[in-house]
C-alpha cells in the first residue's frame, strides 16, 4: 500500500510538472478559456496511475487500454472545440496530456523513476519551444543534412558494419573504426553548431576556441594565412595557442570518456601543457590585442571526404599500431602513434585506446597518448611555419616548447 501511494503521488508529480509548464505558457489566456492547465494535467497523471493500478488489481489490461481510450477521446474532444474557437492548429497540449496518462499509468504498471525522468524530460522539451524554434528559422540545408547525416550514420549504418577483425593482427575492426568515427563526427557537429550560437565572427578568441573544437590544426593553418596579412601576428599566435589548449582538453575528454584508467596517466602532463598554452595565449593576446576578427573554422564539418579521410587514417592508425605492437610491443605501439599523431591526433589516440584490451598496460597506452599529443603540436607547429610569416610562428613555437617543457616537468614530477 505504502508503495502504490508513493506511486500514485510520482504519478501526480509529473501531471502538476507538465501542468506548471502548460500553465505558464498559457498565463494570459482568461479563466476557463483553456481545455487544460496546472490542475487538469495533475489529474492526468493521477488518474493515468489510478487505472493502472485497477487494471492490476483486477488482472486485466484491458482495463488500462479502455481507461487510455476513454480519457484520449474526452480530452481530444475539449481541445478541438478550444481549436475552433481560438483558430489555432497545435496538437502539442494534446499530444502532452496523452503523454502526461501514460507516464502516470508507468509509474504504477512499470518503473516510477523512468517514468520521472519521462516527465522531467517531457516538461523541458515543452519549455523549449522558443528556443527549438528560433534554431528552427536559423537552420540551413547543410546543417539540416549534416544532422541526418549523423542520425545515419549512428542508426543505420553502425549496426550494418561487421563486429570482428579482418587482420592477423586484430586492430581492423570495421564497427570500432565506424564507431569512433561517429563519436569524432559528433565532437565537430557540436563544435559547429557553438560556432553557430555563440558567433564564430565575434571576435578572434570566440572563434578560435570554438572553432579547435572542430579541428585546432585546420584553426592553427587558418590563423597562419591570416597572419600573412596582419599588422601584427602576435595575437593570431596566442589565439593558435588558446586552440591548442582546447585540443589538448578534447583529447583527455576523449580518453576519461572511454578508459579513466588511462586519463588518469595522462592527466598531469598533459592538463599542465594546456595551462602553459593558456598562459602563453593568453598573454600575447592581452599584451597586443586582437584588432579583426577571424573566421577560422567556421565551416561544416560534415562534409564527406573529411569523414572518409578520418575513417582511413584511424583504420591505417589501429591496423599499424596493432601489427607494431604485435611484431615490437610498446616501442611499436609508440611509433605508429608518433607517426599517426603528425597527421590526426584523434585517430592515433583512439588507435591506441583500443590496444588496452590486447593486454598493453595503461603506462604504455598513456605514452602513446601523449606522444600523439607532441607529435600533433609538431604537426600544427611545421604547418604554421609553411603557411605563415616567421612573426607567427617562431612566437607559437616558444609557446609550443613552453608547453612541451610543462608537461615534461609534471611527468617527471608526479
Amino acid at each position: 500500500m505504502d508503495s502504490l501511494i508513493a506511486q500514485l503521488g510520482v504519478a501526480l508529480a509529473i501531471g502538476l510538472l507538465v501542468g506548471l509548464e502548460r500553465g505558464w505558457q498559457e498565463r494570459d489566456a482568461p479563466d476557463r478559456s483553456r481545455t487544460a492547465g496546472i490542475r487538469t494535467f495533475g489529474i492526468a497523471g493521477l488518474l493515468g496511475g489510478i487505472v493502472a493500478a485497477l487494471a492490476e488489481a483486477l488482472n486485466a489490461i484491458s482495463v488500462l487500454v479502455a481507461g487510455f481510450l476513454a480519457f484520449a477521446g474526452i480530452f481530444a474532444w475539449y481541445k478541438a472545440r478550444e481549436a475552433a474557437h481560438d483558430e489555432d492548429f497545435s496538437v502539442t497540449t494534446v499530444i502532452a496530456g496523452l503523454a502526461v496518462f501514460v507516464l502516470g499509468a508507468l509509474c504504477v504498471a512499470g518503473d516510477f523513476r523512468v517514468a520521472a525522468a519521462g516527465g522531467a524530460a517531457l516538461a523541458t522539451l515543452l519549455a523549449s519551444r522558443e528556443v527549438l524554434h528560433g534554431l528552427l528559422k536559423r537552420l540551413t540545408w547543410i546543417e539540416l543534412r549534416s544532422a541526418l547525416v549523423l542520425a545515419a550514420m549512428t542508426a543505420i549504418v553502425l549496426p550494418l558494419v561487421p563486429d570482428r577483425t579482418f587482420d592477423p593482427w586484430g586492430g581492423f575492426n570495421p564497427r570500432e573504426i565506424w564507431l569512433f568515427t561517429v563519436l569524432m563526427a559528433s565532437i565537430s557537429f557540436a563544435g559547429y553548431i557553438a560556432v553557430r550560437v555563440l558567433g564564430g565572427t565575434r571576435g578572434l578568441l570566440v572563434s578560435a576556441l570554438a572553432g579547435a573544437v572542430v579541428s585546432s590544426t585546420a584553426v592553427t593553418l587558418s590563423l597562419a594565412r591570416i597572419a600573412n596579412t596582419a599588422d601584427n601576428p602576435l595575437p593570431f599566435a596566442g589565439a593558435a595557442s588558446l586552440a591548442a589548449m582546447v585540443s589538448i582538453f578534447r583529447v583527455c575528454l576523449v580518453v576519461l570518456a572511454l578508459t579513466p584508467n588511462v586519463a588518469t596517466f595522462i592527466a598531469p602532463p598533459a592538463l599542465a601543457a594546456a595551462l602553459a598554452f593558456a598562459v602563453c595565449g593568453t598573454i600575447a593576446l592581452a599584451i597586443h590585442g586582437a584588432k579583426r576578427e577571424s573566421p577560422a573554422a567556421s565551416r561544416n564539418p560534415f562534409e564527406v571526404a573529411p569523414l572518409l579521410i578520418f575513417a582511413l587514417l584511424f583504420a591505417f592508425a589501429s591496423t599499424a599500431s596493432a601489427a607494431l605492437s604485435s611484431q615490437f610491443e610498446a616501442r611499436g605501439l609508440l611509433a605508429s602513434s608518433a607517426i599517426a599523431g603528425a597527421f590526426d591526433v584523434d585517430a592515433s589516440v583512439l588507435s591506441a585506446l583500443r590496444l588496452l584490451k590486447h593486454l598493453i598496460s595503461i603506462e604504455t597506452i598513456g605514452q602513446a597518448v601523449l606522444i600523439a599529443l607532441a607529435a600533433n603540436a609538431i604537426g600544427r607547429l611545421s604547418l604554421a611555419a609553411l603557411a605563415g610569416p616567421a612573426r607567427f610562428w617562431l612566437p607559437l613555437a616558444g609557446m609550443t616548447s613552453t608547453a612541451a617543457a610543462a608537461g615534461y616537468c609534471a611527468m617527471q614530477v608526479l
